[in-house]
């Protein structure tokens, strides 16, 4: 989505924020929400990153602990025109994924060792590719304010029957309560507006990059059939941060999963399938043919995953990594 848009939607959820602060406060409340959505959006641009890694447990990898991994991120960065991102890994059985970072110098992209064991070596890099093409587009930032922002919004609401006795709100005891269910709905409403554009413009972005639609389209379809078998704690427990894994982590044990923070499914696989076809709007898969350039440090094992299939077996009935 443009960065106009953006900038409207985050300014609408900070004052969402603000709003409530007056609501429970007065004008006193309005000084201290203002204070504390400045502080809070300082503090996720700097440290969102850690925050959200440290939440989902998810540890560091490298070419020794992850070979397979770190080297197919590593190709795609090569061929998007990014920096290579740190990489992490979270053991959690629901496959899935998700990036972080306030810029592409200072990205991450992790994924759950879940994934890494129900995809073939063309999904993966097509699931990374989804994951690098929200790094290029500075769709990391945008996503961890946003988780920060709904968390706020939620937890003020939280409080409103606590604190929310302000003599100057218009609506008394009835603005509280509105307050209490409104305000989480609207936070999760903004949510949805910057998330499922973000995704479908990560879909086509990261489709180009790994230069083969078909590869994300079938990954997303393992993914949500897996994702909604599995459950994922973590996530549960902090659903404001559902929106930023490719596929929706929640199974709708709470009122903040009646809005999905992703596009239909559905819709995302046509949308890759029309890209794959002649003419279907996408730049084309990159070219192949051309020798891989290798890392001066790399050894002579395998770039991907071994999925035990054999050269050229998969979507695009040829090996584009060898």
């Amino acid at each position: 989505m443009g960065y106009l848009r953006t900038a409207i939607l985050l300014a609408g959820m900070t004052g969402l924020f603000l709003a409530v602060g007056y609501l429970l406060g007065g004008s006193g409340g309005l000084v201290i929400a203002f204070v504390v959505a400045l502080a809070m959006n300082a503090f996720a641009y700097w440290n969102s990153d850690k925050m959200v890694l440290g939440m989902y447990g998810a540890r560091e990898a490298s070419r020794q602990s992850a070979p397979e991994l770190y080297d197919v991120v590593e190709e795609l960065a090569r061929r998007g025109g990014l920096p290579m991102p740190k990489v992490y890994l979270m053991d959690n059985d629901q496959p899935n994924a998700f990036a972080t970072g306030r810029n592409p110098e200072n990205a991450a992209v992790a994924a759950t060792t879940g994934l890494l064991r129900i995809l073939n070596r063309e999904e993966i890099a097509g699931v990374m590719a989804h994951e690098l093409a929200h790094v290029k587009n500075h769709d990391t930032l945008t996503m961890t304010i946003t988780a920060t922002l709904a968390g706020a919004i939620g937890m003020l609401a939280n409080f409103a029957l606590f604190f929310g006795n302000n003599r100057n709100n218009p609506l008394g005891i009835i603005g509280t309560i509105l307050v209490m269910i409104l305000a989480p709905m609207a936070a999760m409403l903004v949510q949805m507006a910057i998330s499922r554009s973000r995704e479908y413009e990560a879909d086509r972005i990261g489709a180009e990059i790994c230069g083969q639609p078909l590869w994300l389209a079938s990954a997303l379809g393992k993914l949500q059939h897996a994702s909604e078998r599995v459950l994922n704690e973590r996530a549960e427990r902090n659903p404001a941060t559902a929106h930023l894994f490719i596929v929706n982590p929640l199974h709708g044990r709470n009122m903040d999963n009646l809005f999905s923070t992703h596009p239909d499914m559905k819709n995302r696989i046509r949308r890759l399938e029309e890209m794959s076809r002649p003419g279907g709007g996408g730049k084309g898969p990159i070219d192949y043919s051309r020798p891989r350039q290798q890392p001066a440090s790399r050894s002579g094992r395998s770039s991907v995953p071994n999925t035990g299939r054999k050269p050229g077996s998969g979507s695009s009935g040829r090996d584009p990594w060898g």
